[in-house]
């Protein structure tokens, strides 16, 4: 019988998205994990490039402890089609519940190493409207700004993500 997870992942005001994953590997610390995109309204574009979609997979790596996680995300076909970084203001593990809180800004990163920081729009709406207070906002563009720049110097993402 195949490990499960079950993912509670938290977005500001009060969207919660539960699932249970298949688990590939349990490192303690690391939780790599399989899933779909399944609900979205639309597909994700960057740069003109549709690079998720609905039943696009993916192999998730739950960093517990850190304020981000990583997708490896795939096309229907099964093509590699980047990573996809969640800014996080947190990942917890209780046994085999992992829980996260999502910041608004997300990264892409291309097969080539080009990356894109997304959804500044909706952090700067989200501290407007009072949603999230300064200094989550600083958090997250910190957090951000931090793994661009360990993209530029090679020093992100971590090895682990290779293996998988």
């Amino acid at each position: 019988m195949t490990a499960k997870i079950h993912l509670v992942y938290k977005r500001i005001p009060n969207r919660v998205l539960e699932r249970d994953d298949e688990v590939i590997a349990d490192l303690g610390n690391i939780i790599v994990a399989r899933s779909r995109f399944e609900g979205m309204p639309a597909p994700l574009k960057v740069k003109g490039v549709k690079v998720i979609d609905n039943g696009y997979g993916m192999v998730y790596f739950a960093f517990i402890g850190e304020n981000y996680d990583i997708l490896k995300v795939y096309d229907g076909e099964g093509n590699f089609k980047g990573l996809y970084i969640d800014i996080l203001a947190y990942t917890k593990r209780e046994g085999n519940t992992l829980e996260m809180l999502d910041l608004f800004l997300d990264i892409f990163v291309f097969p080539d190493g080009e990356a894109f920081l997304l959804d500044e729009d909706e952090l700067e709406m989200a501290l407007n409207y009072g949603l999230i207070d300064k200094e989550t906002f600083d958090l997250a563009r910190s957090a951000a700004q931090g793994i661009l720049e360990r993209l530029k110097r090679g020093e992100f993402p971590p090895e682990v993500i290779w293996r998988y």
